[in-house]
């Protein structure tokens, strides 16, 4: 299964990662990759496929997004917050009416997931629309391609 980032990537931002007891970040991984496609099919593929210039790359087999066509280096500190915000502190968290450390941590990296792939969205989506393997400019589609942002 594809990921946008892996373990070493976390220890970048979280270098005891380690120390908390969870020995395979591995399915967190998948979950977080799963999660943002699903992100990217809700907030940025509707709008991208049907206002971009690359429509004439869609047919009636390609009106679902291939994930195979993103460049995945684009989400790996999404990824890298998004794992550690909804999946590692959150699991490692009491859930209690105070907070704890972890509960602190899981907020913050939620945060600065939405923050980041935000900002992704705004930068614009890099999808290799005909397939070649390159991404040029005029495939680089943000959330606002096209439409006028007040």
């Amino acid at each position: 299964m594809s990921t946008f980032a892996t373990d070493s990537n976390l220890k970048e931002y979280e270098a005891q990662i380690d120390e908390y007891g969870i020995t395979d970040f591995s399915a967190m991984h998948t979950k977080t990759y799963n999660d943002i496609l699903r992100l990217l099919r809700i907030e940025w593929w509707p709008r991208v496929s049907k206002s971009s210039p690359n429509t004439r790359y869609f047919n009636t087999a390609d009106i679902e997004m291939d994930p195979s066509k993103l460049t995945n280096s684009q989400f790996v500190r999404a990824a890298v917050f998004h794992t550690l915000g909804y999946y590692i502190f959150a699991q490692l968290t009491q859930h209690g009416p105070d907070e704890d450390r972890f509960s602190v941590l899981e907020q913050y990296y939620k945060s600065r997931f939405r923050e980041e792939f935000d900002l992704v969205l705004q930068d614009g989506i890099e999808y290799d629309f005909d397939g070649d393997g390159t991404v040029i400019d005029s495939e680089k589609q943000s959330v606002h391609y096209n439409r006028l942002v007040r």
